[in-house]
């Protein structure tokens, strides 16, 4: 390409200097003419005087100077043309040659590139060769593997028809087969080995009860000495002292308007007896009775009672009630040791200083048995925050058990696990009043701490011989039913179990007798929780041994 480019650039300027060439023949050729003379030759002195001979001598001598100015100018462009053509030649001269060198270059590329191609071809002759080689060494390795595997059958063949006959032979002599004597021998070894593991057992059931036994008791009444916690039971009672009995007829008002506006306001019922200088409220929600009592309180003291005051001072006492939940709350977490409780949790766990089981007020009680619980781990070695933590929120779910459906221990266990407590925190909850199969040791340890809690002397104010009527009633229902052979009150009553003759009752009878006797104690009776009845249906086969 460079040198095609180099023979048009020498074509170029060889035309262009021919064209100088002959521009410069034509001016010479042209002055020369100019100097010839035409006319016939005239004496000087004529000549001299005529004045167009003078007048075309000048020409004459102007032409000259202009032929001579044009060759000047010719002969310079003609130096310069051919300066620039030799240049231009030259350039062309090392254009060509840088093309050529290019040429030789790409050619010697070219040449490797081939030598490369062709050693890989090489190489890849030699590959398919090898790879040829190895394929024919397969196949002959794979018809070998395949007359050892034919080898091998006849082999096992001839193995399994010794075998057979060995066995054949073996039964013969022993007149057993070898399913019969392989029973036999799985029987017997079976047998020892339930022996042996019964007798082992049994030793060290025996040691671990004794051992147990001991153990528990000192872990349980070390807990209950160390607690020192009162010993009196608390007033439900919730009664409004007034100065006099005429106060009376104020707090009914005109027309009885307010008392409705009260009972209205603060969801309780009044009731105005002849007991003097004493008025009683009446509520199943005891923080809204809490609150009905201070209000009414302070209107007492106030002396002003008008529906709109009773609204007004309603709100003020709700607010400190809200008040006095969270500060008993707080103490009842610091006195325990605890700090990290979610604040949803907090002012739940204040409305238990107004609610009482039994007589006993319940946020005591859930300090009291995480204390308990706290004493019982740190003699066990267990995680002793773990436990109290348990412990102390194990009774949270009666808060609101006037609000949701279910018992306490549930709905505990769900208000835990929803504020993101540890699951072994919410199975303790849930499983305290075994409701949930107990899996972990802080469960067992919040149930014994509870009991303990709820036994102990003047802690709760149930009578001994309202707690024993009320289990013989839950077997008076049970034992009244066809097919029941004997009932058992079980768990301070919280589970009622009934055993049946198989006999006379089959499976499906006995889910219906179930939930017969579950409905007919929530018709009767008047229990906190839930009892659960548990009927137990089963066969057995005695046989007498002579």
């Amino acid at each position: 390409m460079s040198s095609g480019l180099a023979l048009v650039v020498l074509a170029v300027l060889v035309v262009v200097i021919g064209a100088l060439v002959a521009a410069v023949v034509v001016v010479v050729r042209r002055s020369t003419a100019l100097t010839v003379p035409t006319a016939p030759v005239t004496p000087l002195a004529e000549v001299a005087e005529d004045p167009r001979l003078q007048a075309q001598q000048a020409e004459i001598a102007a032409a000259r100077e202009e032929l001579a100015s044009l060759q000047s100018r010719s002969e310079q462009e003609l130096r310069v043309t051919q300066e620039k053509a030799g240049a231009l030649i030259a350039s062309a001269e090392s254009a060509r040659a840088e093309a050529d060198q290019e040429a030789r270059a790409r050619r010697a590329e070219l040449q490797e590139q081939r030598a490369d191609l062709e050693r890989r071809e090489q190489r890849l002759g030699d590959r398919e060769e090898r790879l040829d080689s190895e394929g024919r060494s397969l196949d002959e390795r794979a018809r070998h593997l395949d007359e050892l595997k034919a080898q091998l059958k006849v082999q096992r063949q001839a193995l399994a028809e010794v075998e057979t006959e060995r066995q054949q032979a073996l039964e013969r002599v022993a007149g057993l087969t070898a399913e019969q004597a392989k029973a036999e021998l799985v029987a017997a070894v079976e047998h020892d080995a339930k022996r042996q593991a019964v007798l082992v057992a049994r030793d060290i059931e025996r040691q671990a009860h004794r051992e147990a036994d001991a153990k528990a008791r000192m872990i349980v009444v070390g807990a209950i000495q160390r607690v020192a916690s009162e010993q009196t039971s608390e007033s439900v009672v919730s009664a409004v002292h007034l100065p006099g009995d005429d106060m009376k007829g104020r707090i009914i008002g005109r027309e009885g308007r307010n008392i409705r506006a009260f009972e209205q306001v603060t969801g309780v019922n009044v009731m105005i007896d002849d007991t003097p200088e004493s008025v009683l409220l009446s509520s199943f929600d005891p923080v809204r009775r809490e609150t009905a009592r201070m209000t009414l309180s302070e209107l007492v003291k106030d002396g002003r009672i008008h529906p709109q005051r009773i609204e007004e001072v309603h709100e003020r006492s709700k607010a400190q009630i809200e008040q006095q939940c969270l500060r008993a709350a707080e103490d009842a977490m610091a006195e325990v040791g605890i700090s990290d409780l979610h604040p949803a949790l907090v002012p739940i766990l204040g409305t238990l200083r107004y609610r009482t089981s039994y007589g006993q007020n319940v946020l005591k009680h859930l300090v009291e048995s995480a204390h308990i619980a706290g004493l019982m781990a740190a003699e066990m070695g267990l995680d002793i925050e773990q436990c109290k933590r348990s412990a102390f929120l194990h009774d949270i779910g009666k808060a609101l058990t006037h609000e949701v459906e279910g018992s306490h221990a549930i709905i505990g266990a769900d208000l835990a696990r929803r504020y993101g407590e540890h699951p072994d925190v919410v199975h303790a909850i849930e499983a305290h009043h075994n409701e949930v199969e107990v899996k972990t040791v802080e469960a067992i340890l919040t149930q014994a701490a509870d009991a303990i809690s709820g036994s102990r002397p003047g802690a709760r104010r149930e009578s001994i011989e309202a707690y024993v009527q009320r289990l013989e009633r839950l077997e008076e229902i049970a034992g009244a039913r066809d097919g029941v052979d004997k009932v058992f009150a079980m768990q301070a009553g919280r589970e009622l179990r009934v055993m049946v003759v198989p006999e006379v009752v089959d499976d499906i009878e006995a889910q219906v007798l179930a939930r017969d006797i579950a409905k007919q104690i929530e018709e009767e009776l008047t229990y906190p929780g839930q009892i659960r009845v548990t009927v137990v249906r089963e066969s057995r086969a005695t046989e007498t041994a002579r």
